[in-house]
This record gives structure tokens, C-alpha cells and sequence, in this order.
């Protein structure tokens, strides 16, 4: 199922993602990145609201990988020790859920405050 085929009951219920994994997997919609990236990307697309420690963050991505939202990417840095991750196709359509989801909260909260200033 697309974002654009769920109804408006689907987006509204679906389980929020936490605020590290949403900004984990809007940086990897980006391009792939290893851990240290991925940390930095965080901080730099949240403007510094979200950072992210290595124990939360490969916490979260071994979650990722079991949900299969992201993959791990062969790297010829494999030596250092770098693993680089790409988001897949699943992880990309559950963000773009998790956006129509956040979308709609500000849509409704928006109209709440505007009905209360009038």
C-alpha cells in the first residue's frame, strides 16, 4: 500500500516513530552513510535538537535492520571497520508515513489554535 492509497485513520493511527529514528532514517533518504555520519547528519537536520549517542544510535539501526527499513551496504572501508546503511524501500515508504502522520498533526493543531484566536 502506497501513502497516497491509506486513509486518513491509517495515517492518523500509526505508531510514531522516535524522533532519533525519524531523523536516522531522513538522513539515510539522503544517501548512505556509516555510523559517525549518520550521528552528524542527525544533528545537522535536526538543527541541533536531536544528537544522538553510538549506544542509541546502533541500538536503533540494529532495530532497522530487523525491521528491514534499512540495509547494510557493502563499503570497500570495511577495513576501518565502517559499516554504511541505506534506507530500503520499506524504510522509505514508512517515513514517508510517519511525514503524512506528523502532516496531519500540524494540520489539526494548526486549526485548533486558529478556531481559539478568533
Amino acid at each position: 500500500m502506497s501513502v497516497s492509497d491509506m486513509s486518513q485513520a491509517d495515517i492518523t493511527s500509526a505508531r510514531p516513530l522516535s524522533e532519533p529514528v525519524f531523523w536516522i532514517l531522513l538522513s539515510l533518504a539522503g544517501e548512505p552513510q556509516h555510523g559517525y555520519a549518520l550521528m552528524r547528519s542527525v544533528e545537522r537536520l535536526s538543527e541541533g535538537r536531536v544528537r544522538v549517542t553510538t549506544g542509541t544510535l546502533y541500538g536503533a539501526l540494529a532495530r532497522l535492520l530487523e525491521d528491514h527499513w534499512i540495509e547494510r551496504l557493502d563499503t570497500r572501508d570495511a577495513a576501518r571497520d565502517k559499516q554504511a546503511y541505506r534506507l530500503t524501500t520499506a524504510g522509505r515508504t514508512r517515513l514517508r508515513e510517519e511525514t503524512a502522520r506528523l502532516r496531519h498533526r500540524a494540520r489539526v493543531a494548526t486549526a485548533r489554535l486558529k478556531s481559539r484566536e478568533a
